[in-house]
């Protein structure tokens, strides 16, 4: 596996699993890795969502941390938003080698494997910038990539692009065992939502769910955990 630092981003030190919103991370997790419609030896999510700005990526990424650090799963996480790539920066990586690099240049899966400061959780960046990406998921090295990873860990989690302005989750979707959608509360439209949920089934894609981000500043006071008297806070 590639070794070149362990990266300076701080995504890792801000996550609290012992808050509330670690708690909603371990059950998301939870109903992902044992929804019915997910193949008995499932270790792979698709994480995107209907348009840009929607929280996706930092669901993906704290996910990614969940599964490593309370699961104790060894995980990996893939940028494959060849467009708008975020993760490396989150996790204090440079953008190159990645995945873009395994489909386009022939580097080896392995090689662009980065250890973070949290063991059990490696990073894929999303790879050198190229001009058309959605031929670069188009094809037969997609599933073998996505094989080859399946090799070294248990779960892998995606990070893709949006589903209405680009095809790239709807091509990678075919070759993971689920996909989960990731909705900000208050601002997605209702129809742009359904819209991109169709094309996910058209697709053939496994949709497991939708994610609802920004629920505090949508819903009512009711749906906020504080409204049942639960607290959490960690010990210093």
């Amino acid at each position: 596996m590639a070794s070149n630092g362990r990266g300076n981003g701080n995504i890792i030190e801000n996550f609290s699993g012992e808050s509330a919103t670690g708690t909603e991370f371990r059950r998301l997790l939870h109903n992902m890795l044992n929804h019915k419609s997910l193949p008995e030896d499932g270790k792979t999510f698709l994480i995107t969502s209907s348009t840009t700005g929607e929280g996706k990526t930092t669901i993906s990424s704290n996910l990614a941390i969940t599964a490593a650090q309370y699961k104790l799963k060894k995980t990996l996480l893939i940028d494959a938003d060849l467009r708008r790539p975020t993760v490396h920066r989150l996790f204090g990586f440079d953008r190159s080698p990645g995945l873009s690099d395994i489909l386009e240049n022939g580097l080896k899966v392995e090689d662009t494997f980065r250890p973070t400061n949290l063991e059990n959780l490696w990073v894929m960046a999303s790879g050198s910038p190229f001009p058309n990406p959605t031929g670069l998921f188009d094809t037969p090295r997609i599933p073998e990539v996505i094989a080859a990873t399946k090799f070294y860990f248990d779960l892998i989690i995606i990070d893709c692009a949006p589903i209405i302005p680009v095809s790239d989750p709807l091509i990678l979707g075919r070759d993971v065992d689920g996909l989960l959608m990731v909705v900000k509360a208050g601002e997605t439209p209702k129809e742009v939502c359904k819209r991109a949920c169709d094309l996910v089934l058209e697709a053939g894609a496994n949709l497991l769910g939708v994610a609802l981000n920004n629920v505090k500043e949508a819903l009512p006071y009711y749906f906020n955990y504080r409204y049942y008297g639960y607290h959490y806070a960690s010990k210093k």
